[in-house]
């Protein structure tokens, strides 16, 4: 959430931002009328507080004045409690400002691409979409699944495992070599930590209470909600990564921290009715690697460029055209303070398909979840990034349709060989 202070002083930036991300300014409005009525309500019963105090502690003790006290007390406390509840509940409505490169939108026709890599492949035959050849070669099968789990599920089998497994190690062996990040580092911003992710296998569920904290309880529709547990399946790693450090506070010299964790992911995709139904492009369950990382406020934007810039080094190992795009307003998340996509090209669709996400939230999630770092004595919130590494589902669309061969087989990237042990898929 934003800090109530800055919202009092950059009010009309706030409401740019709110209206910028297709919300309604008047939450603006409302939260500060209601912060004006609970900061005069906590003077009043502080007020009343250190008389009561001032009449206990007197010999002279008027019992009329303290009863009456007793009794203002009485009424007024539940209703600072009541006023404080609505002041949050307006206060998390309120999405995060956006940084002065991100363009203002209203949907994705208004995202901008940065910059590409690579060009798409020119076949010498009509090239299939992924659905066809993992049918054809026997590894994506989408009809069994829908039989036993319903629609948007999927089987992989025999090599798509093996090469989810495959880009599961590759991304591994990135992550955890710092050499190999140093040189990321460098080309992003000279200097720049090169500091290794730590990897971890997180809780798969998450309490509503963490969730809301993280700004990702709504749009609540989209999540799978266990009810009597009050838990919900995390949507990505990002959101049990992110309140690792929920309530602590960790020295300057600790930063930045990195993790990256390997876990399936659900979606209800309750937004996406009717839109990309066909093979494993959105799915209710799938397997994602997941980036998240904190730092002192200073380094947040460069994190995020560290971010983008291991995201493009492992798709160029892989050879697969993209671009990195700037999320505009209108289709960037709630406490995203600048959003960075990369979409990689799928000769199936004729098109750059989203592969990859990046989110910089500022403070926006750790003021939330009482994040802090120590600064030369001065206690701050750390600023926090998360990032795709790979979405399993994704890429291995287009590993296979980027290349897919005329005879029906699918060369394997060079860089995943080694894991696989063969150089080309082929139907058994």
């Amino acid at each position: 959430m934003l800090d109530i202070q800055f919202i009092r002083e950059n009010t009309e930036k706030v409401k740019k931002g709110v209206v910028a991300k297709r919300l309604d300014s008047k939450i603006v409005t409302e939260v500060l009328g209601v912060d004006e009525k609970r900061r005069g309500l906590i003077k009043e019963i502080e007020k009343l507080r250190a008389e009561r105090n001032e009449i206990s502690s007197s010999e002279h003790e008027v019992n009329s004045r303290g009863k009456e006290i007793k009794e203002k007390l009485k009424r007024l406390e539940p209703e600072l409690k009541e006023l404080e509840s609505k002041y949050n509940e307006l206060l998390y409505k309120i999405p995060n400002v956006f940084s002065d490169d991100t363009p203002v939108g209203e949907d994705e026709s208004e995202n901008k691409v940065i910059r590409s890599w690579g060009k798409p492949k020119k076949f010498d035959f009509e090239p299939k979409d992924h659905v066809e050849i993992g049918r054809d070669i026997g590894i994506i099968d989408t009809e069994t699944a829908a039989k036993v789990s319903g629609a948007r599920f999927n089987y992989l089998k025999g090599a798509a495992v093996l090469l989810q497994n495959a880009l599961h190690q590759f991304a591994i062996s990135v992550l955890t070599d710092e050499k190999v990040l140093k040189e990321i580092a460098e080309k992003v911003h000279k200097g720049y930590s090169a500091k290794p992710f730590v990897p971890v296998i997180p809780p798969l569920m998450v309490k509503g209470e963490v969730m809301k904290k993280m700004a990702r309880y709504n749009p609540v529709e989209e999540r799978y909600y266990l009810d009597k547990d009050d838990l919900m399946l995390v949507g990505s790693a990002e959101h049990s990564l992110g309140p690792i450090y929920m309530d602590s506070t960790l020295t300057e010299k600790d930063l930045p921290l990195r993790y990256f964790a390997f876990t399936p992911a659900f979606r209800r995709e309750a937004g996406s009715y009717g839109k990309d139904t066909r093979g494993i492009l959105r799915q209710h369950q799938f397997d994602k690697i997941e980036m998240e990382s904190f730092s002192v406020p200073e380094d947040g934007l460069a994190e995020q460029d560290f971010f983008v810039g291991v995201q493009e080094y492992l798709m160029q190992q892989l050879e697969i055209p993209y671009q990195v795009v700037a999320i505009c307003t209108g289709d960037m998340g709630t406490p995203d303070f600048r959003q960075i996509d990369i979409d990689s090209w799928m000769p199936g669709q004729d098109k750059y398909r989203e592969t990859h996400t990046s989110d910089y939230m500022t403070d926006y999630q750790s003021r939330r979840l009482n994040f802090k770092v120590s600064i030369k004595g001065k206690n701050e919130f750390v600023h926090m990034n998360d990032a795709t590494a790979f979405a399993m589902g994704r890429t291995i669309i287009a590993i296979l349709e980027n290349y897919q061969q005329k005879d029906g087989s699918v060369e394997i990237p060079k860089v995943l060989q080694k894991y696989m042990g063969k150089e080309k898929i082929v139907k058994p």
